[in-house]
């Protein structure tokens, strides 16, 4: 069994309706969600001009390999209604894994822990609240010990509300 950690943002439409559909369509297609962080509003990174996120991480168990997962992170965007835009641009669903066990692997459309973890607030604050003394098989750091490394400057609130508005 392995133990991934997802990051899931969306920042057009219903955004936390988005994010409700993916919860469901991971635990019907990957596996069981362990945990979940809270609903963060975060700045957009990379590409500025576009709406707040909303972002979240979830531990999940699965037995599916990674490549498998991938492949079904991408059917779920797709299900969604995602359509491709510019590498930062907004996005009905976005997905990423993050984390699996303590994996590493490098390939052409796979990297694993995800490369974008220690430069993002909008990651590493999520994945703290439901998994800040793990330690990243790259960095051999904390992730808290990350993000006091982390020179990100984009905000990341809580959502105040942490209830899925329906």
């Amino acid at each position: 069994m392995h133990h991934y950690y997802l990051l899931l943002g969306s920042n057009l439409g219903n955004k936390h309706h988005n994010i409700d559909k993916a919860l469901q369509w991971i635990t019907e297609d990957i596996g069981t969600i362990v945990t979940s962080s809270s609903r963060y509003i975060t700045d957009p990174w990379g590409e500025k001009e576009q709406e707040e996120f909303v972002n979240m991480a979830v531990q999940v168990s699965s037995s599916k390999e990674p490549e498998d997962v991938l492949s079904l992170i991408q059917a779920i965007e797709k299900k969604a209604g995602r359509k491709e835009t510019s590498h930062w641009g907004p996005r009905i669903l976005d997905i990423d894994i993050l984390y699996c066990d303590d994996i590493i692997l490098n390939k052409e459309y796979l990297t694993i822990p995800h490369p974008g973890i220690y430069e993002r607030n909008f990651v590493l604050i999520p994945m703290i609240e439901i998994a800040g003394d793990m330690t990243d098989p790259v960095k051999q750091m904390t992730l808290d010990e990350l993000y006091e490394k982390c020179t990100d400057t984009c905000e990341v609130y809580l959502w105040e509300n942490n209830e899925s508005p329906h």
